[in-house]
């Protein structure tokens, strides 16, 4: 068997077999269009290289004209296959000119098979043989047929598409594709066209031999090929390292989250899959295959803490970082259960939420605590006003009985006018005037009484501080009168609303002045005062202040005087001073207590303003 026959099958024997291996990695991941763009390459050389050994085994000018004509079909097919797979492979090239690339050598195709004999000669004349690797092989002579340029044209945007795309791939930073695909194939093109141009066009004598020099493109092309095949089972089994580590880090999260009776769940946002642990799912009621989504997970949200819950995740993606939450779940069997939850999102290099990670807690027990604790609270406030009300029940009925007593007084004499033959009506009305204005005295102090004796929620609503203390100096203002001492009051009447319960701040007002009266007990009549000032501290907070002229509190005693059961009174409870403090904080504010220097003992409160118009 002759040389030219036994090369020429080697190239077309490892092309076929590089087209194989390609095509079978295309049909496993059918999104590698570039090893399928490189098997239409390979093949198309291989049948190329069967047309360019029919063409030095032609005995006759049209055996010889008739295999260079059908040599063109397997060309075409290997430049739009080159044209795409530098596309698919670089991931560069201007899609215009590939498009532009395709159309023409296509075209080309039409005088190959029309005009002239074929694309390269309109007609060949004779056949001389020429010594090539020691044999003799046919060159033709003949008329050059003139729309071979557009062929040759077709290859000279090949070799700008291939040049473009390579410098691209350069400046991106793959130096290694751009060199070893994109110089191969230029070289190859510009060897090849070169050798076109001097055959077609020139006096060179020398058989046409693309197939050679093409083998060492296709090699290059094959070597980056599975240089990436190879770095792709890297990744794999780097990805499978990984998994594991994963996998056993997930169990030991797992086993710790058990431990400790939390719930933890993390959510991959990019595949918007959820994971979460078996605890996790008890707590919100899903079965153990049950598939997560989060609309699923927003279902079992009681519906008033849903929104909530939805925007506070919503934050942390779009860059709060981090979340804390308290809300309930409703499961599917009607249960209600209260989840503490925390929970943070993370960030890739370029600021973009790859996942969020968060632990849940069942702190159902603990709120119905709170709220336990929250209704015995209330109670004793309650128990505390009723008892101030003990304690200011003598002054209060005479509060009452001084218009009762008036209305009296006034009825016995309206009866006596009417006894005349012509009553003085004028006189009938004036009366009638005192007894509407007197009963109405007596029904504010009843009312006063009535709202503080009621069990009550938390109503928070704007207050007028002034109204708030004139209702409470009404109260006890008889009292005062009674232990013979002296209130002051000074309330600026410019003072912004606050945001409080009414009846709440009143019992807290009411403790503090009780307690400033109970501790002048002793004291001389000239110093027995109690002061409440009310002025704003700062542009969003109303001070109040409750001061008297006693002795003052013990300085050992003073940090105690807020703790539940502490009393200096000899019947007092201990727990009227708690609950003020407990009111005031669930207001949003303060309570601090602290000696004057003159004498005597000041309680300080302060309740954040509001810019709502109190309702009449």
């Amino acid at each position: 068997m002759s040389p030219i026959t036994i090369i020429w099958s080697m190239i077309a024997a490892a092309c076929l077999t590089l087209a194989v291996i390609n095509l079978l990695v295309w049909c496993r991941s059918r999104t590698a269009w570039a090893n399928l763009f490189f098997s239409l390459t390979a093949a198309s050389i291989a049948v190329f290289t069967f047309f360019e050994l029919w063409m030095m085994r032609a005995e006759t000018p049209e055996e010889f004209g008739t295999a260079m004509r059908w040599a063109h079909v397997p060309m075409l097919f290997w430049l739009v296959s080159t044209t795409w797979f530098v596309r698919f492979y670089l991931g560069a090239g201007r899609r215009w000119l590939a498009w532009a690339i395709c159309g023409l050598r296509t075209l080309s195709l039409l005088p190959n098979f029309f005009l002239g004999q074929n694309l390269n000669y309109h007609q060949i004349i004779a056949l001389r043989r020429i010594p090539f690797l020691n044999e003799l092989v046919p060159i033709a002579e003949g008329t050059p047929n003139p729309w071979i340029l557009v062929g040759q044209l077709s290859v000279v945007l090949l070799v700008f598409f291939v040049a473009d795309a390579s410098v691209t791939a350069w400046r991106r930073g793959d130096h290694r594709k751009a060199l070893m695909v994109g110089g191969s194939i230029e070289f190859f093109l510009l060897s090849g066209l070169g050798e076109a141009v001097l055959v077609f066009w020139g006096d060179v004598q020398a058989p046409i031999v693309f197939s050679l020099p093409s083998l060492g493109m296709i090699a290059a092309m094959a070597y980056e090929l599975s240089h990436d095949v190879l770095r792709s089972s890297q990744l794999v089994l780097q990805l499978q390292a990984r998994e594991n580590e994963l996998r056993e880090s997930e169990e030991r999260m797992t086993l710790a989250a058990e431990a400790t009776n939390l719930g933890v769940w993390i959510r991959y946002l990019k595949r918007d899959e959820i994971w979460a642990t078996e605890s996790w799912r008890a707590l919100f009621g899903f079965a153990k295959s049950e598939p997560l989504h989060l609309d699923r997970i927003l279902q079992r949200i009681h519906p008033e803490d849903r929104e909530p819950v939805r925007l506070a995740l919503a934050r942390a993606i779009e860059g709060e970082d981090s979340y804390e939450m308290e809300f309930r779940v409703v499961r599917p069997d009607g249960q209600t259960r209260w989840i503490a939850s925390r929970g943070r999102a993370e960030f890739n290099g370029e600021s973009y939420p790859i996942l969020t990670r968060s632990v849940s807690l069942d702190i159902t027990e603990r709120k119905q605590a709170e709220q336990e604790t929250h209704l015995l609270r209330q109670e004793i406030a309650h128990v505390g006003r009723v008892s101030m009300m003990g304690q200011l029940a003598s002054a209060l009925a005479h509060e009452i009985n001084q218009p009762l007593g008036a209305i009296l007084r006034n009825a016995e004499a309206a009866e006596l006018f009417l006894q005349h033959a012509s009553p003085d009506l004028d006189e009938i009305r004036a009366i009638l005037a005192d007894i509407r204005k007197d009963d109405q005295r007596a029904g504010a102090v009843i009312d006063r009484m009535r709202g503080l004796l009621k069990r009550n929620k938390l109503d928070a609503r704007p207050v007028e501080v002034g109204e708030l203390v004139s209702d409470v100096i009404a109260l006890v203002r008889a009292d005062a009168v009674a232990r013979q001492l002296k209130l002051d009051v000074d309330v600026r009447v410019d003072l912004p609303p606050v945001c409080g319960d009414r009846v709440q701040l009143q019992q807290v007002l009411l403790n503090l002045i009780l307690n400033g009266m109970d501790a002048l007990n002793g004291a001389s009549g000239r110093d027995r005062l109690v002061s409440l000032t009310a002025r704003l501290n700062g542009s969003q907070t109303v001070e109040v202040a409750v001061s008297d002229t006693g002795h003052g509190i013990p300085a050992d005693k003073l940090q105690h005087v807020f703790d539940p059961f502490f009393t200096t009174k000899p019947n007092g409870m201990g727990m009227g001073l708690s609950i003020s403090r407990t009111i005031i904080e669930a207001h949003g504010g303060m309570l601090w207590a602290e000696n004057k220097n003159g004498g005597g003992a000041v309680f300080r409160f302060t309740l954040p303003t509001t810019d709502e118009v109190p309702s009449e």
